[in-house]
């Protein structure tokens, strides 16, 4: 299962390439970027962030650590692993950024998967300083960045593969960073997922209807799937869990919220959507 970090990461200042020098990272301009002692690398310059400390805070992090690991999601890893992994070149390393990698998670089971010949070099990115800690103090082996999808760290056509899951796509950005023929991975939520949680928290669902994948500048489509699953919940602490680790948490009522925090057990849709695109030449 030959892991490697991935190299070819680009100066979030000029887009210059980085090189490692020691425990920094620095570009031909004399841009440095200090690697830390957990193993990540800060690729957010503050003129690019948003607000003080963007992304999941540290209590949402260990939420969706503790309900991963559990293997709640293992279906949806196991699905993706497999589209991400056919049709690689076998003897060759194969490049791969998880655009919102949380706490890696699914770059870790990619790499469970990977066989003997598949040799993988691999980039994690997010813009959560606490999920990119997190995401390396359990695998050194992925290169783990933090870095927003809206400026990408790294150099023009040098993935393979580019994942974006439950996260939020930009197209442009991917489309630079893939290699021609190279393929973008999403996973998006379908209209079931988590409807008895939903239900149980909101005073009322709006009718939703199973949107038509965009069709991206610069992609074609390629043959998709659907996940669906049923998973039961036998704990208040997992139900916790998954709601501090969605959005819902701040969308719900302060009523919706105890109304969820109530539950000892639950029965819950899993259904997702798992898309796929080709960078065309």
């Amino acid at each position: 299962m030959p892991i490697t970090p991935f190299q070819a990461l680009a100066c979030p200042l000029d887009g210059a390439p980085l090189h490692r020098q020691a425990a920094s990272w620095t570009c031909a301009a004399g841009h440095s970027f200090d690697i830390a002692a957990q193993g990540y690398t800060h690729l957010l310059p503050v003129q690019q962030k948003r607000s003080r400390d963007p992304g999941d805070s540290k209590e949402m992090v260990a939420a969706r650590r503790r309900f991963l690991n559990a293997g709640h999601y293992q279906p949806i890893a196991a699905a993706l692993s497999r589209a991400v992994l056919a049709d690689l070149p076998a003897g060759k390393t194969a490049t791969c950024l998880d655009a919102g990698s949380g706490e890696g998670y699914y770059l870790r089971q990619l790499a469970a998967a990977a066989g003997e010949k598949q040799h993988l070099a691999l980039l994690g990115l997010d813009i959560s300083k606490w999920a990119v800690l997190a995401a390396a103090k359990q695998d050194k082996r992925p290169n783990w960045v933090v870095g927003s999808n809206a400026n990408l760290p790294v150099q023009p056509g040098t993935l393979d593969r580019v994942l974006c899951l439950f996260g939020f796509p930009v197209y442009g950005e991917f489309a630079r960073v893939l290699k021609a023929n190279g393929q973008l991975l999403q996973v998006d939520a379908g209209p079931e997922h988590l409807r008895q949680l939903r239900e149980i928290i909101y005073p009322s669902l709006k009718p939703e209807r199973a949107a038509e994948p965009r069709m991206p500048e610069g992609f074609t489509a390629l043959a998709g799937e659907s996940v669906s699953y049923s998973l039961e919940l036998n704990t208040d602490e997992s139900i916790a869990d998954l709601l501090a680790m969605t959005p819902h948490l701040y969308r719900a009522s302060p009523e919706g919220r105890a109304r969820a925090a109530a539950l000892t057990a639950l029965t819950l849709t899993i259904d997702v959507r798992l898309t796929r695109f080709r960078r065309t030449v």
